[in-house]
């Protein structure tokens, strides 16, 4: 048995057969057919295709040096009760994250899934498990900045294991309406932020000083004491401050006071606000060594 998230690190090495109904879909059967027969190189994995379902094999070969050797050894991983084959044209089977989800939304309860993408390229992935990455942010803007970045490196990441996203959304309006009052101080215009019933004012457009209550987080306060030598009353956004999550999930935040570095802690990580995508995607690398199960890719 393999552990989950079995993914092969290059769809080459997965081979689809189509085999006759006269071959049974057993660990005998596909063995008798497959022993001896020749395989490419780069061959790992051979999905089985028949009328009576679909199974999922690993194979040995006896050599991987020639172009094609006989196949020396044969793992039924998965048969036709627990296989199953999804055609989803707009998927590119290279992803991880992307094989885990249309595994999951597509065939539910399936133990190996074998999926035909995009560019008709046929991967597989076995028991998936992805791991659940906590996104925490403020929002507005939206979309929410931080968890749209991570979807985009996700759509591309082949290096990354399985992955689900849940964004962690928290309203401006909402963390204003723990300290009402008629005037609030946003850190900047950009984000479009607006608090329904009350004046707001934006603090990098530097107004004059006025009775309001900051919405912002430590360097709003800084830039607020620079411009008007005294700290508001305030109402912190910061979604980085504690980094918890459940038991069993990964937390991935953001904070203003880091500028070029992540900073990582147990079970979490933090890149800077105005991360790039390459902060993300170092910050995603970072959570999934600390993920349970670890991922390799087969």
């Amino acid at each position: 048995m393999t552990g989950p998230n079995l993914v092969p690190h290059r769809y080459r090495g997965v081979s689809v057969a189509a085999l006759p109904a006269t071959v049974p879909l057993t660990d005998d059967g596909l063995r008798a057919y497959f022993l001896g027969r020749d395989a490419y190189r780069r061959t790992r994995f051979v999905v089985v295709r028949s009328p009576a379902g679909t199974a999922l094999l690993r194979v040995a070969r006896a050599s991987d040096e020639p172009l094609f050797a006989p196949i020396t050894g044969v793992e039924l991983l998965a048969g036709p009760d627990e296989c199953r084959y999804v055609i989803e044209p707009e998927a590119d089977t290279g992803i991880p994250s992307e094989l885990a989800r249309v595994a999951l939304q597509r065939a539910p309860g399936a133990r190996a899934v074998a999926v035909q993408g995009r560019y008709a390229h046929v991967n597989v992935i076995v028991a998936p498990q992805p791991l659940r990455i906590v996104v925490r942010e403020v929002v507005p803007p939206e979309p929410a900045k931080l968890l749209d970045q991570a979807r985009r490196v996700l759509a591309v990441a082949e290096e990354l294991p399985p992955i689900e996203l849940v964004g962690e959304l928290t309203e401006l309006a909402a963390l204003a309406a723990t300290r009402p009052g008629p005037h609030y101080l946003l850190p900047c215009r950009g984000s479009g932020a607006e608090v329904p019933g009350a004046r707001v004012s934006y603090l990098d457009e530097h107004p004059d000083r006025a009775e309001w209550t900051l919405l912002g987080c430590a360097r709003s306060r800084q830039i607020h004491r620079h411009f008007y030598g005294a700290d508001p009353p305030t109402v912190d956004f910061c979604p980085k401050p504690g980094a918890a999550t459940a038991p069993g999930e990964l937390l991935l935040t953001k904070c203003c006071l880091q500028e070029e570095q992540i900073s990582t802690g147990p079970g979490w990580a933090c890149v800077p606000w105005g991360s790039s995508l390459e902060h993300v995607r170092a910050g995603l690398r970072e959570l999934a060594a600390q993920g349970v199960p670890a991922w390799a890719p087969g």
